[in-house]
Formats: C-alpha cells, structure tokens, sequence
C-alpha cells in the first residue's frame, strides 16, 4: 500500500505536471474569485477603481501600483453582464482542458502570465488615463495556449483559430473592448504554453520549464518599465 501511494505520488502530465484526481479546481478557483469581486464592486464602492489597471499607475504620474496589473484581470463591467459571463463561461471550457494537461502550479503561472501579458499591451498601446479590466486577456491566454498546445500533441486546431480570429474581430468592432489586452494576453500564454509544452523530457525539464517562465516574467517586468518612461501626459 505505502508503496502504490509513493508511485502514484510521483506520476506526471504529458507535460511535466503533477497528476490530480477530481475537477480542476484552479480554474473553479479563479471564476470563484471572480464571481465574489463582482459582487464586490456592487456593495463595496470604489472597489473596481481600487483595482482596475491604467498605465498612469505604472509611471511617474502616479504613486506605483503596480498589482492592478493582475487584479484588474478579476474584475468586469458591472454595466454589462456579458462581459462576466463570456469570459467565465469561456475560462471554465479552457480551463479545463488545459489544467489536466498542464498541472494545476503551470496552469496557475500560465493563467497569471497572460494576465500579466495584456496589462503590458495596454501599457504601451492605450491612453495612459483609460481603465481596463476583466478576465479577456488572460482568456485570450488560454487560447493561445491551446492552440500552442494542440500543435504539440498533432492536434487539429482549425476550430481553435477560427474561434480566436471571431473574437478578435470582435474586439476591434465592439466599443469598450480592449483589443490591446487581448492581444498582449494572447502572446503572452502562446509563449508560456511554448516554453512548458516544448521543453525537453527528462530530469531537468521542470527546471527548464520553471526557469523559462521566470525569464518569460522577468521580461514582462522589463517591458513594463520602459513602458512606464514613455508615457507622457500634456502639461
């Protein structure tokens, strides 16, 4: 017995995650959080502007605060309720096809990176006065990851692009989206999905997966300081 257990302990993903029996319970983690910070930003005021990202909060301009970066990803409009619903329903389909196959801790780093990754988009492409927030970056993470993904393990992806192009279009025709986000969440994922899927197999691939991720992030920071010296505001 002790010996199954200490076997089944040390069985992997396809890609070099820990093995987990039941639901994927980072991603009903995060819609969680999401769904309880919604209900925030209606009883508690001033919540969502606590928390929303602006490149004004990443510069000179402003006192730093440069968490809003990730917790804008989980907030939404409390004007439209699609926004929310959209972007739950559509982690909730991504999340749990990739958080087997990832492991829950490269899930939970993935799912941040790409959060991380719209807000530096928004940084060097939106007026440094305009809010942002919700989840879209970090789901635009998630298809980029699949698809990365996908091609890996020699799977169709033709429905995955369609579905990507359909929405990025949408972020371009419909008011009040950032396409920016999108777009920054989506190179973002595509690149830490690259790093954990096509690490080599053997001993060091968590150490080349983790060590790849913390240079993919370090980057992000890098991007985000040169972001915040070519902002500039009229006097």
């Amino acid at each position: 017995m002790h010996e199954a257990q200490r076997n089944a302990a040390v069985h992997k993903t396809v890609f070099g995650g820990a093995v987990r029996q039941g639901r994927p319970i980072v991603t009903f983690t995060i819609i969680g959080l999401c769904a309880i910070l919604f209900l925030a930003q209606f009883v508690m005021p001033g919540v969502t502007d606590r928390l929303l990202y602006a490149g004004i909060f990443t510069s000179e301009y402003a006192p730093p605060e440069p968490w809003r970066m990730i917790t804008s990803a989980f907030l939404h409009s409390t004007g439209f309720l699609l926004h929310i619903a959209f972007n739950m329903y559509a982690l909730w389909i991504m999340g749990q096809a990739l958080e087997p196959l990832l492991g829950r801790m490269r899930f939970i780093a993935l799912y941040l990176i790409a959060a991380f990754g719209g807000s530096v988009a928004v940084l060097f492409l939106t007026n440094p006065l305009q809010g942002v927030l919700g989840a879209s970056g970090a789901v635009f993470g998630l298809f980029g990851a699949m698809f990365i993904v996908q091609r890996r393990r020699g799977g169709d992806v033709r429905q995955l692009v369609v579905l990507i192009a359909i929405n990025t279009v949408l972020g371009f025709v419909v008011e009040n989206i950032s396409w920016q986000a999108h777009l920054g969440g989506l190179l973002a994922g595509a690149a830490a999905a690259a790093i954990i899927a096509y690490a080599p197999r053997g001993k060091n691939r968590s150490l080349i997966q983790w060590t790849g991720l913390g240079a993919l992030t370090l980057l992000l920071i890098i991007l985000t300081f040169v972001g915040a010296q070519l902002i500039s505001l009229p006097v």
